[in-house]
């Protein structure tokens, strides 16, 4: 068995708004739409704080997290060839439907 810990991408994703204390927009599953930044998480929660005061926010609740700037979570030298490939293949797609 492998010594390293597997990450999954949900906690390597806020994991690194936290660390960079990105500002976030926070959709719920009722539509509600909250803004901060998020100082903790759990396995259940968040904490997301703005102007001074702290909201735990349940996972359950939470439809989309929208970082206010792009943010690059994995080295692009690892996931070059994946996103190459993919560019690539999207092109050829391109190149189909115009001779289509």
């Amino acid at each position: 068995m492998s010594s390293e810990k597997s990450q999954n991408v949900q906690d390597v994703f806020l994991n690194h708004i936290r660390k960079q204390k990105t500002p976030v927009t926070v959709f719920l599953v009722n539509g509600v739409k909250l803004q901060g930044i998020a100082t903790w998480f759990d396995n259940f929660s968040v904490l997301l704080r703005r102007d001074g005061h702290t909201q735990l926010v349940y996972k359950h609740a939470i439809s989309t997290v929208m970082p206010s700037v792009p943010i690059q979570l994995f080295d692009p030298d690892k996931d070059g060839d994946a996103e190459a490939e993919a560019e690539a293949e999207a092109e050829a797609e391109a190149e189909a439907e115009v001779e289509a």
